[in-house]
């Protein structure tokens, strides 16, 4: 059983994101280039409507995959709420699936891990984010992801800055899927 997404969803979503998460100005990125707008997708998936939506499309595109993956997760802290509200819908639409998180660092104590959550080797992820630019953040997640021995069936994020991750992830030898990219919000790649 699926959650049927709404026809209108993506362009709710595409709206909420160009309300909440778009800002204008110079900003820093985590990958160290300098833009001229901002995505604080957390204004967006921390939102009882957005998190909603989000964790419906997310859900509504594994569910057309091939193999429905086991969990999913991505790096903390942008990954958190993602994983936490495509959990949920999955929960609601009754269907199995697990989340995790990656730490950047491992716990100094207990276990010593860089992954928590109920997943084991040998499962099939697909690892989430909120913000995908140069795929930095995702790629260290896979790698953590694949010392645990999961398996990385794919990368979804909520928006892609359409900046280099795509390629990235593809020379791993994993897709990129996204909700939203710049293009919906009227921005072209390379605009700075």
């Amino acid at each position: 059983m699926t959650m049927p997404v709404a026809p209108d969803s993506t362009s709710r979503l595409v709206d909420l994101v160009a309300r909440k998460a778009l800002r204008r100005g110079s900003f820093r990125l985590a990958s160290g280039r300098t833009a001229s707008f901002y995505l604080d997708a957390k204004q967006v998936v921390l939102d009882a409507e957005g998190s909603m939506l989000v964790g419906q499309a997310i859900l509504a595109r594994l569910a057309a995959l091939p193999r429905f993956p086991d969990a999913v997760g991505g790096m903390s802290i942008g990954a958190d709420p993602i994983t936490s509200a495509v959990v949920t819908m999955a929960g609601v639409a009754g269907r199995p699936l697990k989340g995790f998180m990656i730490r950047k660092e491992p716990k100094d104590h207990g276990t010593k891990r860089y992954v928590e959550g109920p997943v084991e080797p040998g499962h099939h992820v697909v690892i989430v984010e909120d913000v995908t630019t140069t795929g930095g953040s995702s790629l260290a997640a896979i790698e953590r992801a694949r010392e645990f021995g999961l398996v990385v069936d794919r990368v979804m994020t909520v928006i892609d800055r359409l900046a280099g991750a795509e390629a990235a992830f593809a020379a791993q030898g994993i897709p990129l899927e996204s909700l939203v990219t710049i293009r919906d919000l009227g921005i072209e790649p390379g605009e700075t």
